[in-house]
């Protein structure tokens, strides 16, 4: 008899609460639609394949040297795949598959060095992070989102990066380095992402667009910026725009 009214007080107290539940259900299913369907930067690892790059263009070596200069102001204008692919093939391209050389020099192939760009106003391409792959000659999407404003402000306001359409980032793993070479890997490191830089300022030029390498910005925000990992340190950014 004891056991039977314990067993009816419990069903009367455990409907209701069942009954609350099932309410309120949808209203939390619906929250999180709601949060999904936000403007925040949200992470991905979606792999896109760029274009071949093109190995002949009608601007000399001698050319490109002799017009290179630093831009600081861009047009407004979209750029498409195929000045990604190319501008990221003469950073770190893969030049031989069998041997898995790239189109700038590194101490002992040991390839220190990070290329990622923030597509501000690319055709193909949401605006966000990208990673480059060269082996495979793919970007990752690390996240999308807006960036121009917080990485220009990253980069002591200056507002070639907010208004470059492309922006390069490259960033050093001194771990991969300096296992091999001590301390004096940093210096190769510092070596090998002049030879970066220079090869996209050409490669620029030869596009008929136009760059800038930025040196002066903040560190720690940069990281913060486009979510870095404490080991990847940014050293170049380099924004990428008609002129």
């Amino acid at each position: 008899m004891l056991y039977s009214l314990i067993e009816i007080f419990g069903k009367l107290l455990i409907s209701p609460l069942l009954a609350i539940t099932l309410l309120l259900l949808p209203l939390s299913l619906s929250c999180s639609d709601r949060n999904t369907d936000s403007n925040e930067k949200s992470s991905s690892d979606r792999l896109i394949k760029l274009p071949d790059p093109k190995l002949k263009s009608l601007v000399s070596v001698e050319e490109a040297l002799q017009s290179r200069r630093s831009t600081r102001r861009f047009r407004d204008e979209q750029l498409d795949l195929t000045i990604v692919s190319q501008i990221l093939w003469s950073a770190q391209g893969i030049t031989s598959n069998e041997q898995g050389y790239r189109t700038a020099p590194s101490a002992g192939a040991s390839y220190p060095l990070e290329t990622y760009i923030v597509a501000n106003n690319i055709d193909g391409l949401q605006s966000g992070l990208y990673q480059y792959i060269p082996d495979s000659h793919q970007v990752r999407e690390v996240f999308n989102g807006n960036l121009s404003a917080e990485l220009a402000n990253a980069a002591l306001r200056q507002t070639s990066v907010r208004d470059g359409a492309l922006v390069v980032i490259i960033a050093a793993v001194y771990d991969r380095i300096t296992g091999r070479y001590g301390e004096r890997g940093i210096k190769y490191t510092h070596m090998e992402v002049g030879h970066v830089g220079q090869n996209i300022h050409l490669q620029a030029e030869s596009l008929g667009l136009g760059t800038v390498v930025i040196g002066a910005f903040n560190d720690d925000q940069v990281k913060e910026v486009l979510r870095f990992p404490e080991n990847v340190i940014p050293l170049y950014i380099m924004p990428i725009g008609k002129r």
